[in-house]
């Protein structure tokens, strides 16, 4: 029964270590962007699918970076090869949703990666270049 119940707490840990490591650079970027949207307030917003490429495109860059500082994978690979590859941009879209959500609430302008869609574009380039050069 303790092998059992180590076992899921074993993954749990898992899949929040992997949703952990999306966001964070997420946060970042979302900070960036905001000082850049400060900065910039003049421009007019593109395309919500170009925006959608660029943030997958940046993912994709985030997720090179990170496979040059982290070369191995964060978490040991599990019987169902390549689940985080949906399951954590869900969960890092989520997340962003939430936090766009909660700056709205207090009265701010929330930014494009603050929304589902732009986070799992984000999260999912990020994930499809780990997966691909990790495992």
């Amino acid at each position: 029964m303790e092998e059992i119940f180590l076992a899921v707490l074993y993954a749990l840990g898992e899949f929040f270590l992997e949703v952990v490591l999306e966001v964070a650079p997420q946060l970042i970027f979302d900070f960036f962007l905001r000082w850049l949207r400060s900065e910039l307030s003049t421009s007019p917003a593109l395309n919500s699918i170009l925006n959608a490429i660029g943030y997958f495109l940046l993912g994709v860059a985030v997720g090179v970076a990170s496979v040059f500082v982290a070369p191995h994978p964060f978490v040991h690979p599990s019987r169902f090869h390549g689940i985080s590859l949906l399951l954590s941009p869900l969960a890092s879209g989520g997340t962003m949703s939430l936090l766009g959500r909660l700056v709205r609430k207090r009265g701010r302008t929330a930014i494009d990666i603050e929304s589902f869609k732009y986070g799992f574009a984000f999260a999912f380039g990020m994930a499809l270049v780990r997966l691909y050069f990790t495992y």
